[in-house]
């Protein structure tokens, strides 16, 4: 571990990797609810300081601890569950206040198959109001702080997934991604973040055949990542869009030897989005420092004309089919910021839908020739670190002005669009102190490959997957 890293304190068994006590559990050497009581002292401990588990089901956990086969594939291992995603008879806010008591009785079809395969959900991880934002506060919880830094945000709208993993709450957790709400709170947390394909893990929500809204693991570890993604993985009538999961385990072939590794590098996405000059040169820092015979890293963006105006639109009509018949009771009390985007959203026109979808075509035939060229495309999660917790999204990027509040997270954008994997890996800190992520993108269902390619490039970040305590700054 780095001198300048802070410490961890916590039980030992919170300080390994997922992988290393699925194992232990495997073989008997600790049971589940071992971990659970693990998971709630580390809880007790660090909620304090960044509020990331907001809902615990402690008995449920323990109850449902009693039935897990030790042979499964998590064998009792807890997880957390973003405030989104419903569980049965666990409160599921929506970080909104009219849904404040709300508790489900039936679970999100990535739960259930997560409880099938031996994981144990011991609570609720917060988010911003409806997941729209990229700081995690909401009227219900308030802020999540992250670890490194409690004067600083976690990102969004995974920012209490993140936050708790980062911190040894859980060793994994699950969160959901649109517009980076998956791998930017990964990249300010330090740990790693996969927005998978669209169809890889069932995600019905309300609409079941939009492709933009997925869930997705979040781990310290590449290796723990791809656990996480076997535990998910996998179709489900339920779900219209998902498939089977492969024959061979993710996490088998993400331990497998990567080969020759193509690294195309985009510091800017190919001019999609702005990033501070510090964050493009520690990002170019770091690929060259991963440079090695079987890595080549070479600057090539492809074409991302037409990106920003097309995510923008489908994102708005899936706001506006989500959103359009909801009771007044609760959208009235919605944050204004989220009733704007909704709003947009039913303002377009058959010609703007007709237009971001011929959009998105075109990308995504731009986006698979370029793969021809590369087996990963990598550039930043976003433009710049972590901000003050208050300040709800940047006002300016490097001397851009951000319009609204995804304004600056157009780096997501590109792989929602197209359907492709993404995968935030930290790859270093900025001056702060503070966890910058490099954003890896594979080709079409090319999650397997690029699990594999990102931990060829984790081992050579000397980046640790210990978590840390919490800096309490004031």
């Amino acid at each position: 571990m780095a001198a300048a890293d802070p410490p961890f304190t916590g039980p030992d068994l919170c300080g390994l990797t997922a992988c290393a006590v699925v194992d232990l559990l495997q073989r008997r050497e600790v049971n589940p609810l071992d971990l659970i009581e693990a998971s709630l002292s580390r809880i007790a401990a660090t909620s304090p300081a960044i509020n990331a588990m907001v809902t615990l089901c402690p008995d449920r956990a323990r109850a449902c601890a009693g039935a897990v086969d030790p042979a499964s594939l998590l064998a009792g291992l807890p997880v957390g569950i973003k405030d989104l995603t419903p569980v049965a008879g666990v409160r599921t806010t929506f970080g909104t206040p009219a849904l404040a008591d709300n508790v489900p009785q039936i679970s999100d079809p990535a739960v259930l198959r997560l409880e099938s395969r031996g994981g144990v959900v011991i609570g609720k991880t917060n988010t911003p109001e409806m997941g729209a934002g990229a700081n995690t506060f909401n009227p219900v919880f308030g802020a999540t702080r992250n670890p490194w830094n409690t004067t600083m945000n976690a990102g969004g709208s995974s920012g209490g997934a993140a936050a708790g993993v980062a911190a040894g709450e859980v060793w994994l957790s699950m969160g959901s991604d649109v517009g980076g709400s998956l791998r930017t709170p990964a990249s300010f947390c330090g740990i790693v973040g996969l927005r998978p394909s669209p169809g890889v893990i069932a995600s019905p929500a309300s609409d079941g055949f939009n492709p933009f809204p997925v869930e997705g693991p979040m781990a310290r570890t590449v290796e723990d990542c791809a656990l996480m993604l076997d535990a998910m993985a996998g179709w489900d009538a339920a779900s219209p869009l998902s498939f089977p999961a492969p024959e061979r385990r993710y996490l088998d072939t993400c331990r497998a030897d990567a080969g020759t590794i193509r690294i195309a590098y985009a510091p800017d996405l190919g001019g999609l989005a702005p990033v501070t000059p510090e964050i493009a040169a520690l990002l170019s820092d770091a690929l060259t420092r991963l440079q090695a015979p079987d890595v080549t890293v070479f600057e090539a963006a492809p074409d991302t004309t037409g990106t920003d105006t097309a995510f923008r639109t489908l994102r708005g009509l899936g706001m506006w089919t989500g959103f359009r018949a909801t009771p007044a009771a609760v959208s009235d009390r919605y944050k204004p910021t989220l009733r704007q985007n909704i709003a947009e959203g039913g303002a377009l026109t058959v010609d703007d839908i007709a237009e971001a979808r011929l959009t998105r075509a075109r990308l995504y035939e731009r986006m698979r020739r370029f793969f021809e060229t590369c087996d990963v495309l990598a550039g930043p999660v976003t433009g710049i670190g972590p901000l003050p917790v208050e300040i709800e999204y940047p006002p300016e990027v490097a001397g851009h002005a951000c319009r609204d509040y995804i304004d600056w997270l157009r780096f997501a954008f590109l792989a929602t669009l197209c359907g492709l994997p993404a995968l935030s890996l930290p790859v270093g800190r900025d001056a702060r102190g503070l966890p910058v992520g490099l954003q890896l993108i594979g080709p079409p269902r090319g999650e397997a490959r690029l699990l594999q390619i990102a931990r060829r490039l984790e081992q050579a970040t000397g980046f640790t997957p210990t978590p840390i305590d919490p800096v309490v700054t004031h």
